[in-house]
């Protein structure tokens, strides 16, 4: 399935529900660029996202992220992953329905804590009991991200290009979003 971008595909959900990287395998389908929130929050500080959280702190950060998903929804039709909070605000939440439409790749904890067990990069992780912090996580995110304009459902038997090909058939319904050829 080929098609034409239209507006801008915001992929949300938790970390470790594959946002990066089926968000690169779909660019690469539709032949247009991938961006991601947080790589570019970085580039324009020029620290990581667990370097600005340690010394600037969650609000800060939650504010530059805004700041940048405004900007990259006002540029031209993309995929645009994002980080695992940033659709929790609702003038984000907004702002992506106006310019584009929000995916959710949705997974359960079971394959979330797979994923990201091991990675040191999570710094809303770094607790006592990791796990019990990311069920918590999930528990109150859930109902938010439920807002999203399409979910996709991740199995734990699929490769990257099984849920890329799954956003593209969900995307495929959406004429305002994607223009199949």
């Amino acid at each position: 399935m080929k098609g034409r971008l239209k507006k801008t595909v915001v992929l949300v959900g938790m970390m470790g529900a594959g946002k990066t990287a089926v968000g690169n395998a779909l660019a690469r389908m539709l032949d247009v660029p991938f961006l991601d929130s947080d790589e570019e929050i970085e580039r324009a500080a020029n620290m990581t996202v667990a370097e600005i959280f340690a010394r600037d702190g969650e609000a800060f950060f939650r504010a530059r992220e805004s700041e940048v998903l405004a900007r990259l929804l006002a540029a031209e039709p993309c995929i645009l992953s994002t980080g695992g909070g940033a659709f929790l605000a609702p003038d984000n939440r907004a702002a992506i329905e106006k310019k584009g439409v929000s995916v959710w790749l949705k997974a359960d904890l079971d394959l979330l804590w797979q994923r990201v067990r091991h990675k040191t990069t999570r710094p809303l992780l770094r607790t006592p009991d990791p796990k019990a912090t990311l069920a918590g996580l999930l528990e109150a995110r859930e109902p938010v991200y439920a807002q999203s304009g399409l979910i996709v459902q991740a199995q734990p038997h699929y490769s990257i290009e099984d849920m890329a090909r799954k956003v593209m058939e969900a995307l495929a319904g959406r004429q305002d979003v994607l223009e199949t050829a």
